[in-house]
């Protein structure tokens, strides 16, 4: 196997003894491989493959991800420069990342879940999604900081003047209860925060980033994979672990790069009738594709409760809504599916 990159990471255990390993990338007949190999003798078993095989592509999304989890727990390269597009951040963004780094490691938690309840109660009693009121991120900023007035309350991040006009008596009547060891202005933080543990959290959430990045790589080719075999969407749901809406969305999310699915929708679409097809289709015309439900209550009724439910009705709509968005794409071509059925 030949070694075409190979770089070594250090990171302090303590003030003392540091700990070594190195990263590799090799190939051999067309096989890529990339691993990790411990530097220190009594740590040979940390030996690792990361991957094999032929996708560079794919290898590239290993390292990324491999390699942020490393720095993460405090390796760094000896060789800078290891991401392609390294995050820079303006000056109050990077503010405002230390404020949240903070507040998930000093958020009272009783608060916190305080703010859970409060958040929950109110979600009921408006009909609104809990994220739509406020976020795990600004519970837990609210829980660290704890404002007590309205002034305060502005210098969270994600609190605008609408939302603390319209909760900030609520929200305040919880932070504001609670005793804390520092208050506002909150400039203080960025001395309290160790660079080298914002930077461990940065390269976690960069961790993170990156594996949804794969995963999203996986499940294109393994769909891609699967159109071309034949397979319908309870194959695919099966065949990538994943739920049938999720793969509708992924499939969604194929059609709009441009990639063929004709085939499936053709297989998928074959039991629908075709006047039931022709319906859809000119609802989607009429109202926009935007939303689903109107859709669904034009064309099926207002009143629509088939006995085994709405899942089937709305995997439909999907579908047919990909041909309508492409018959909106300049210069795209009517699709087989909606001129065979």
């Amino acid at each position: 196997m030949q070694i075409v990159f190979m770089n070594r990471l250090t990171k302090w255990i303590d003030d003392t003894e540091e700990a070594s390993a190195v990263l590799w990338i090799g190939e051999e007949e067309g096989v890529w491989r990339l691993g990790w190999r411990s530097c220190d003798a009594d740590e040979k078993d940390d030996d690792l493959l990361w991957y094999e095989g032929g996708s560079w592509n794919e290898l590239l999304g290993v390292y990324r991800q491999e390699l942020a989890a490393r720095m993460g727990e405090g390796y760094r390269p000896i060789i800078g420069g290891v991401f392609h597009e390294e995050e820079t951040f303006a000056a109050r963004t990077r503010e405002q990342l230390k404020l949240q780094y903070y507040s998930e490691q000093y958020a009272d938690e009783r608060i916190y879940e305080e703010l859970c309840g409060w958040r929950r109660r109110r979600s009921g009693a408006e009909r609104k999604a809990p994220y739509l009121l406020a976020s795990n991120r600004l519970l837990k900023l609210l829980s660290a900081f704890l404002p007590r007035t309205q002034e305060e309350l502005l210098q969270i991040p994600g609190v605008g003047e609408a939302k603390a006009a319209q909760y900030g008596p609520e929200l305040l009547a919880i932070t504001g209860a609670a005793e804390r060891e520092r208050g506002f202005p909150l400039d203080w933080v960025a001395e309290e925060v160790a660079d080298d543990a914002f930077a461990c959290w940065m390269y976690k959430r960069r961790e993170e980033k990156y594996r949804k990045q794969l995963e999203q790589m996986r499940l294109r080719r393994s769909l891609l994979q699967g159109i071309a075999d034949g397979s319908g969407i309870a194959a695919l749901a099966a065949d990538s672990s994943c739920t049938r809406r999720e793969v509708i969305e992924a499939l969604e999310e194929l059609e709009r790069e441009g990639y063929l699915i004709d085939p499936l929708l053709d297989r998928e679409l074959e039991p629908v009738p075709q006047a039931e097809c022709e319906a859809v289709l000119g609802a989607f015309r009429a109202l926009g594709t935007t939303f689903l439900k109107p859709v669904l209550h034009q064309v099926y009724g207002q009143g629509f409760a088939p006995e085994g439910g709405l899942d089937l009705y709305y995997e439909r709509l999907r579908l047919l809504r990909i041909i309508v968005r492409r018959e909106q794409t300049p210069g795209a071509e009517s699709s087989g599916a909606a001129s065979g059925m």
